[in-house]
């Protein structure tokens, strides 16, 4: 019976090179003493969800967070890199119309059908018969592209017609690019992107030959009818669509409208006054 009595009377176990086994964080003091009572009382704020409540008590599964945010920068910068290997032996409009369809976009050619991501295959097999042919319209709706990807649509002289809904990752800096765009560009589709604001919007100046703007639906915009207004009169020739003028405007009740009107009432009356009396000096 004294070796069961050892066994209980024993410390941690050791591993073959003598040290001790490692917990699932080398920070923690597993088998040392008791686990740590943690206040759950209603009104204390307490981490959500399983990873993030292991981060809590684990020092290497935050670690392991941090390593699945890098890896899907990294993914996407991958997703989104130019296509120079394809610039080196095709034209820049193939090599924009390959990016987009490996996106999951779809692209049209002057004079052509729209080429949908289920007909890539065919269009790598024939995109020699392309080469001399302009990109006119992409619709890149819902794809992850950002700005390090639209390096592949910036050098496009030719394209008329661009569709960015509801893409997650467009943004102000993404908008800041397209001036390359300014001589052909003259329909652009930014309805449903979250990251896009006022300051994005700004940087559409330079596109002179827009003539239609989508920009329904813009959560981070915060004065809707405001905003239209002011890209309305950045861009005169361009019909601005997606957002009502009374958007973010508070409407007035009977009695402040009526207030209102007797306030400017006053104001002309009092303008009328000064201005006659100023002629009788005269």
């Amino acid at each position: 019976m004294a070796a069961p009595r050892a066994l209980l009377r024993a410390g941690p176990p050791t591993c073959s090179g003598g040290g001790t086994l490692r917990s699932l964080s080398n920070q923690s003091n597993f088998g040392y003493r008791p686990n740590p009572i943690y206040d759950l009382s209603p009104g204390r704020d307490r981490p959500r969800g399983v990873l993030a409540t292991m981060a809590s008590r684990f020092y290497d599964v935050e670690q392991l967070r941090d390593w699945i945010a890098r890896f899907r920068s990294w993914n996407l910068y991958k997703m989104n890199k130019v296509f120079s290997y394809t610039l080196k032996y095709h034209s820049a409009d193939v090599a924009g119309a390959n990016f987009i369809l490996n996106q999951g976009g779809a692209v049209r050619f002057q004079d052509q059908e729209w080429i949908l991501p289920q007909n890539k295959k065919r269009f790598f097999q024939n995109c020699s018969l392309l080469e001399e042919l302009p990109l006119e319209e992409v619709d890149a709706s819902g794809c992850i592209i950002n700005y390090y990807g639209l390096k592949n649509l910036v050098r496009l002289s030719g394209l008329r017609s661009l569709r960015l809904c509801g893409c997650p990752h467009v943004d102000d800096w993404c908008l800041s690019c397209l001036h390359p765009l300014g001589s052909c560009l003259q329909e652009l589709s930014l309805a449903g992107c979250p990251r896009v604001t006022e300051r994005g919007l700004a940087c559409l100046h330079h596109l002179r030959s827009l003539r239609r703007l989508d920009i329904s639906n813009l959560p981070a915009v915060s004065n809707k009818g405001l905003t239209q207004i002011l890209v309305e009169e950045m861009l005169p020739d361009c019909e601005v669509v997606g957002a009502d003028y009374a958007d973010g405007l508070e409407l007035l009740s009977e009695d402040e409208g009526a207030a209102e009107e007797e306030a400017a009432a006053g104001t002309a009356a009092g303008k009328a006054v000064g201005t006659a009396a100023g002629v009788e000096r005269a």
